[in-house]
């Protein structure tokens, strides 16, 4: 379902000789929707993306990852909206239940009728933060993508100001200048930033922040990893996209519980960070000067 704005457009991967589709089995709350997975040749680990319908077209689609949100998603929904409906633009909002086990999806599924741009991806065990995303960037039909969490400390409202710089940059992030965690995560994360920066050559401040907004094309062809979530501004830069990090509210957790910490997340960035240096490291650049 689609508001405002539609063109039809066909999909630059229609006709593509070395991409295969397939039916797959995601659960949705739409029961005679086909989704489609893209699957790739074995030695191919990159991003693509397929959409309900390839000839469908919007400007934005906002993603957002959902687990065990029951309290916040009543409250978020009617405000992404309010906030999507005054941009002018034609819009969906794909939230990707990612194996809750609350009443998460059923909130979603009851608020569809009232929201007919909502999209429910549901995922059929947790598989974490970096999946999430994938799974529905993998489905979107607008040709700008923003990310957001679903725990209300990203504020709808900065989506404009993101938006706003996409004339001049393929990527706006959110920073997170003041925020409002418990002081341990605040550490943590400064601490975080500057191993991010020292190993990657990056001057990032906010690695971590889902908040953002950018074109469709710049994720095409990025790795994708367990992780990934924490690096898709360093994924991005190198390909040659512009990104830039644009000052956001942050709001404390009023409910529920916070999915990560120091323990469960420490170590395992740190690894991730060292294949991503690898990656930087040992990535393939030239320029053609002439074809004869």
């Amino acid at each position: 379902m689609l508001v405002s704005k539609l063109d039809a457009r066909g999909s630059k991967f229609d006709n593509h000789p070395s991409l295969r589709f397939r039916q797959t089995s995601i659960d949705t709350s739409f029961d005679n929707d086909k989704r489609w997975l893209l699957t790739l040749p074995s030695n191919e680990n990159r991003l693509f993306w397929t959409t309900m319908n390839p000839t469908q077209s919007i400007d934005i689609s906002v993603v957002v990852p959902v687990y065990n949100e029951e309290e916040n998603l009543p409250v978020l929904v009617p405000k992404l909206v309010l906030v999507l409906n005054r941009l002018d633009l034609s819009y969906e909002m794909i939230f990707v239940d990612d194996g809750s086990s609350d009443g998460s999806r059923k909130i979603l599924k009851e608020m569809t009728s009232r929201y007919p741009s909502l999209r429910i991806i549901g995922l059929k065990k947790n598989r974490g933060l970096s999946t999430a995303l994938l799974a529905g960037m993998r489905e979107v039909r607008g040709d700008i993508i923003v990310t957001l969490d679903s725990d209300l400390q990203n504020d709808p409202e900065d989506i404009p100001k993101l938006l706003n710089y996409l004339d001049r940059y393929d990527m706006a992030t959110g920073w997170r200048q003041k925020r409002d965690d418990p002081w341990l995560r605040r550490i943590s994360s400064r601490i975080a930033n500057a191993i991010h920066n020292r190993l990657s050559g990056e001057k990032i401040y906010d690695s971590a922040c889902t908040l953002r907004a950018f074109k469709r094309e710049c994720i095409q062809g990025i790795p994708i990893f367990n992780g990934m979530h924490r690096f898709l501004s360093t994924l991005v830069k190198m390909n040659g996209y512009r990104i830039i990090e644009v000052p956001v509210l942050h709001h404390p957790r009023k409910f529920g519980k916070a999915k990560y910490n120091i323990r469960n997340r420490a170590l395992r960035a740190f690894i991730d960070l060292l294949g991503v240096r690898w990656m930087k490291e040992r990535r393939i650049q030239y320029e053609i000067e002439e074809r004869i």
